[in-house]
């Protein structure tokens, strides 16, 4: 029995075909053109197509390769310049070119045999044409328009010998009748994308699609047109061919990332049966030797490879056979592999759970257990809609919106988000008056000119204070008196327990003992100017409770050696009365409050706990005082922390809140999301061409028929409901109730409409 083998050419080739006994193969590429006998343990080639003198080299850049399914020595390529040329193996020369059709203006892209009439071979090209040949005059004998801009594929139905399908780039699907080159007797949208490849069952009248759009869709055509099966692959289809003497099987090869053949059951369309991988890039043509188990393949890995379908591998026997999912409600659903020891028990054998073995052609058995698990009580969607549908997160001031959001947090029960709110109102947007600081020259007590300090808290009716005077008639208008009055002033209210200034003052250059420091954005901290005071408690703060009999003197005055102090460090001293007895000579300044470590921590922490809905909330509402996080919370988990919030709101179709929270947003990946195009093109409901203008009239057959209610076939002046299948349309209410009793498009064509 043979073998997997594979040879290497020194160049990828884009097609291979089989002669009628299967045991010859010719592959086709633009650097590459031979033939290959198959024997058991190798494959030999035997002629090099790519000789001879004086040709035209264009001719050999194949798209496409045919053999005839009667003759083993005819071949027909699709060349990428418009050519399709004939090649006779029994040519005698070393040139096998026979004849060239130039009846094409653009690439042709495929070429196929009548499978009963030998001598007739039909052509799809590029120009949006398709051509039949008669080998016997060597002549194009009839042309069939498509309409399309391009045909990707044509193949000979095998079960009506006039009949024909062709597959287009805008997705259509057209049967054609041979005797009818005028107009195609059926045409229907198969797939959203271009369609790249079909293929005739050899049974049923099923035909198989592949396309762009990641599918391969298997068509019924018995009656009107029918989905009967749909694929889902990982990437672009180039090629499909069904399994022979297997009804449901059918092969296929990706354009782009898939570099497998995957053999697919058609009743199974999420996983493939069976997988080949032994190609390095992707493949670019499958053909079967006539019978179930084995066909060749070739790839742009520059390597034909025959496979045997016992060597392949099977995903399905690889696939986790547990998941989890949670639906819209909050629901859980489980599921795990079920024990075989249970199986048994329940009277099920062991034979039967086991898994198939991998050369038979039966799914691969595989019993799950599913647990499903109700929440009934969904509080986590109540406050997330809750806080997302009332939040404010712009158009008032800071403190209005932190009110606002803890009060809305607070009635949805969320305690911990409304302190957040708090916390933020009170870091980031503090008032002067809640400390009671008094900034610039007017405030509770108004300073004038000549130091008159005016104090309106006096009750008591006393008026102006005169504090000072007489130093500062000595010091004159000079900056040192001015100080000097100013350290008086102070030690005055210090005497008598009073503060004319406020609880806290703020100098011309000079800082208090206490103050409050603003100078990192809007942290607040207590700050004590270290260098500049010391001041002595007044006697009378401490009674003391006996007589000092000692007449020795304190020790503060036995300590006459020490240095004198500087004009920087000078102890402010009160002359009367001259002593106390506590003596405060230094102030540790008290460290500066960084609040933006503590925000951050607090967003960390909620986005740990799944609370992704705060974090965004919280760093939209600070506006640019976010700035202030920049060094401890990096733009990365900014991002996905905005959009995590965004897949949230549309998951709960919160679609205004998604859009307001897209515009609020500060990074260029986030607020460019709605900026994405949502063009929608119609297409001609005759031609199948884009519309390029925004009125009804086609620039291409000049129509305007798709302006016409396909119910009511009368111009449509208001709003226009279309089906993007088929492109036919009409009155919106007509088009709903006509899709509320039929399934199929109402002008005909055959589409399955849905009206969304």
């Amino acid at each position: 029995m043979a073998k997997t083998m594979f040879i290497t050419q020194e160049g990828p080739a884009n097609a291979l075909a089989l002669n009628k006994d299967n045991t010859q193969v010719v592959i086709a590429g633009r650097n590459v053109f031979k033939v290959f006998n198959i024997e058991e343990e190798e494959l030999v080639e035997t002629c090099n197509l790519r000789v001879g003198k004086n040709l035209n080299h264009l001719n050999f850049s194949c798209n496409d390769v045919a053999w005839s399914t009667n003759e083993d020595h005819i071949l027909a390529t699709a060349a990428t310049n418009g050519a399709v040329v004939m090649w006779n193996l029994n040519r005698q020369s070393r040139s096998k070119q026979e004849h060239v059709f130039v009846d094409h203006k653009r690439t042709v892209n495929k070429v196929s045999f009548h499978s009963i009439e030998p001598s007739r071979l039909i052509s799809g090209s590029q120009d949006g044409t398709m051509k039949t040949f008669d080998l016997r005059i060597k002549e194009a004998t009839r042309t069939f328009y498509s309409n399309t801009e391009s045909v990707r594929d044509v193949q000979f139905s095998p079960h009506s010998q006039h009949n024909f399908a062709a597959v287009s780039e805008n997705g259509s699907v057209q049967l054609w009748d041979v005797r009818r080159p005028d107009k195609c007797y059926h045409q229907f949208t198969a797939h959203s994308g271009p369609i790249f490849a079909c293929d005739w069952h050899p049974e049923h009248a099923w035909l198989a699609t592949a396309s762009r759009d990641k599918t391969i869709k298997v068509w019924d055509l018995v009656n009107k047109p029918a989905v009967e099966f749909t694929i889902n692959t990982i990437a672009s289809v180039g090629r499909v061919k069904w399994r022979p003497q297997r009804t449901y099987h059918i092969a296929s090869v990706a354009l782009v990332v898939d570099c497998s053949v995957n053999v697919w059951d058609v009743r199974r369309p999420y996983i493939p049966f069976a997988s080949f991988n032994e190609h390095k890039d992707v493949a670019t043509g499958i053909a079967w030797r006539g019978h179930p188990h084995t066909f060749l393949s070739t790839s742009r890995d520059c390597t034909l490879y025959h496979h045997l379908f016992k060597d392949a591998t099977r995903p399905a026997s690889k696939a986790n056979p547990q998941g989890v999912a949670f639906n819209s409600r909050g629901d859980l659903a489980y599921a795990c592999k079920a024990n075989n020891n249970l199986l048994a028990k329940s009277g099920k054998t062991a034979a039967n759970s086991r898994r198939s073995d991998q050369s038979s052609d039966e799914f691969v058995q595989a019993s799950s257990h599913m647990h499903w698990y109700n929440k009934k009580m969904n509080l986590e969607n109540i406050w997330f809609v809750g806080c997302a549908s009332q939040y404010l997160l712009s158009g008032r001031p800071l403190p209005d919106l932190c009110d606002h959001n803890a009060a809305v947090a607070e009635n949805l029960g969320r305690t911990t988000v409304s302190l957040v709110w708090r916390m933020i109102k009170i870091l980031y947007a503090p008032r002067l008056g809640d400390f009671g600081l008094q900034m610039g020259a007017k405030g509770d007590g108004e300073r004038e000119g000549g130091g008159t300090l005016k104090d309106k808290s006096d009750k008591d009716g006393e008026s102006d204070k005169k504090v000072g005077v007489e130093e500062r008639e000595g010091e004159g208008s000079s900056e040192e008196g001015n100080k000097k009055s100013k350290r008086q002033l102070r030690l005055e209210d210090l005497k008598t327990g009073t503060d004319s200034m406020g609880d806290f003052f703020f100098g011309d250059g000079e800082m208090d003992p206490l103050s409050m420091d603003f100078e990192r954005g809007n942290s607040v901290g207590l700050c004590v100017d270290i260098i500049t005071h010391d001041w002595t408690l007044p006697i009378e703060a401490f009674p003391l409770r006996h007589e000092i009999q000692d007449s020795s003197p304190p020790p503060e005055q036995l300590n006459n050696d020490s240095p004198e102090p500087s004009d920087e460090t000078q102890l402010l001293t009160i002359e009367d009365p001259p002593s106390s007895l506590l003596t405060v000579n230094w102030v540790t300044r008290a460290p500066m409050w960084d609040s933006a470590g503590v925000m951050c921590a607090a967003l960390r922490h909620h986005a740990n706990a799944g609370d992704v809905q705060t974090c965004a909330s919280v760093l939209i509402a600070l506006g640019e005082k976010r700035r202030s996080l920049s060094h401890v919370l990096d733009e990365a988990i900014q991002e996905h922390w905005l959009t995590a919030y965004i897949d949230i709101l549309t998951r709960h179709q919160l679609w205004d809140v998604a859009t307001q929270v897209i515009q609020l947003s500060w990074i260029a990946s986030v607020y460019q999301l709605n900026q994405q195009s949502t063009l929608v093109n119609l297409c001609c409901t005759k031609c199948n061409k884009t519309l390029l203008r925004s009125g009804w009239l086609c620039d291409s057959c000049r129509s305007v028929e798709c302006a016409v209610c396909s119910v009511c076939h009368k111009v449509v002046k208001g709003l226009y409901s279309w089906c993007q299948g088929c492109a036919h349309g009409g009155h919106m209410k007509h088009i709903q109730e006509w899709l509320e009793n039929y399934s199929e498009c109402p002008a005909g064509c055959g589409h399955q409409c849905e009206y969304t």
